[in-house]
């Protein structure tokens, strides 16, 4: 007897001597299963509710259907499982558990004003394409754009929530600072060619502390790469110091922030840095010995060798002072490979009972400087999360995209941080937890009183997922 198919039905090649066809009959089915555990970390961490309290809504009520709080969480939401497009949001607008998510109070979209609007409970492309376009000033003359972000309000958002997530205040914090690169392909607005990175880009400003993203300023690439970043430490460290005003801080960068703008201010604000110094003639010369006894250890072992040295330090012109420099005097299988650093920190000035200080020369250079290398993780998983996205005209809107991103980052990394702690992913890049925890098929059954969603039952990180939700259910909310 054959088998009926109408024109829905898909045929593929048979299973040994089983027809296999199939059919878009499933129900309300999503592909985004895991994303419950997102909305957990936002009911716990109010980090979405806290960034839409940034915009300004200029919008006449009673022609509202979409809220502030409702669009700018799609759009995080959205980016934190991996829809990098506003047009994206066209395909997702039937998607009952994205609904769910944002805390639409009909998810099924079935109340909608507009007849073509029915069945679709969220917002197109086009509402939140004015959202992130809105204009600048005088938004009351706005026909269209009229949700419009402080962008104030947004830096000292991303160090609030840094400070929300420590029960007390630690000891001391080590501020890194980094720029990177984002390619541009189009005609944006101060977009300029630069030399090292070979092509036209943005050259965005990035300070972090640990994991978390405490500044991410868009800038144009024409500039030096330390520019305007002692105005951003400043308020950082302001803020900081509001709440923490015993806390050390330690500023550290590469030799691209080496500037006596920075160092000295630093010093006038009773801050400690680590910064990277370029090498010259004069400091080679400091290190002529060192560099003699790297050499030859390595023709002893012919094994990479590396003798350290310290020594006080001052430019002829640039600088306003002498500083101390510790120097690692290297030799690799390709010859001579000198480092330099310049510092305020001191090993005499530490307590006397630590013995060998952490400030010494060799554990200065290899234990602490070279951890900066971990802010490039922090970097790569902006990206990850769309940060280079910046493909509207203008720098503005392309700044309000790159904060959209930072939000869906500590998102996720709320999410690493409260349910993901002695997991095998407790340490995973956010495309990884995406992949395995949050991109899961699942069925969403709504009726009047409660709200199912069903998961495979061959789902293989089911008692991870388990043991994910368990740990966000006992995470105490954090102080908003």
């Amino acid at each position: 007897m054959t088998t009926e198919c109408n024109q829905t039905c898909l045929t593929f090649h048979p299973v040994k001597q089983r027809e296999m066809r199939g059919e878009f009959t499933g129900g309300s089915i999503s592909s985004d299963g895991g994303a419950v555990l997102l909305r957990e970390v936002e009911k716990r961490t109010g980090i979405i509710s806290q960034f839409a309290n940034c915009f300004k809504d200029f919008r006449k009520v009673k022609g509202v259907e979409h809220t502030v709080a409702e669009l700018v969480g799609q759009r995080v939401y959205g980016l934190a499982l991996g829809y990098e497009d506003l047009n994206d949001h066209d395909g997702l607008r039937s998607d009952p558990l994205l609904a769910v998510l944002v805390d639409k109070k009909d998810p099924t979209g079935k109340d909608r004003r507009r007849a073509g609007d029915r069945d679709k409970a969220l917002a197109g492309k086009s509402t939140l394409n004015r959202m992130e376009l809105g204009a600048e000033q005088k938004p009351e003359k706005e026909r269209y754009k009229k949700i419009i972000l402080q962008d104030a309000e947004v830096d000292r958002l991303l160090v609030g929530i840094f400070l929300q997530a420590y029960p007390q205040a630690p000891a001391e914090i080590v501020l890194d600072v980094d720029s990177t690169d984002i390619p541009l392909h189009g005609e944006q607005q101060e977009r300029f060619f630069h030399g090292y990175y070979g092509h036209y880009c943005y050259l965005p400003l990035y300070i972090v502390c640990g994991e978390y993203v405490l500044c991410a300023r868009l800038r144009p690439s024409k500039i030096d790469g330390a520019q305007g970043c002692v105005q951003e430490l400043e308020r950082i460290v302001t803020q900081i110091r509001q709440s923490w005003p015993q806390v050390g801080i330690i500023v550290r960068g590469d030799s691209g922030f080496c500037r006596e703008e920075l160092l000295g201010w630093c010093e006038q604000q009773g801050v400690d840095y680590v910064i990277g110094l370029a090498q010259n003639a004069v400091l080679l010369r400091e290190i002529t010995a060192a560099t003699a006894a790297a050499e030859q250890q390595y023709q002893q072992t012919r094994k990479a060798a590396r003798v350290f040295a310290e020594f006080r330090y001052c430019t002829q012109k640039s600088w306003s002072r002498e500083r101390r420099v510790v120097a690692k005097a290297e030799h690799l299988d390709k010859g001579a490979n000198p480092r330099f650093i310049v510092t305020s920190l001191n090993p005499a000035e530490m307590n006397l009972a630590e013995q060998p200080s952490r400030w010494d020369a060799q554990p200065l250079y290899e234990d602490f400087y070279c951890a900066r290398g971990d802010m490039e993780n922090r970097i790569k998983e902006q990206m990850s999360l769309f940060a280079d996205r910046t493909s509207t005209h203008w720098l503005r809107s392309n700044q309000i995209r790159l904060y959209f991103s930072t939000i869906a980052y500590q998102l996720m990394q709320a999410l690493r941080r409260l349910g993901l702690t002695g997991t095998e992913l407790a340490s995973a890049q956010c495309h990884t937890v995406r992949l395995k925890l949050l991109k899961i098929g699942a069925l969403v059954r709504i009726t009047v009183r409660k709200i199912w969603i069903c998961w495979s039952a061959s789902y293989p990180y089911a008692e991870l997922f388990r043991q994910v939700c368990q740990q966000l259910q006992q995470a105490v909310p954090l102080r908003c």
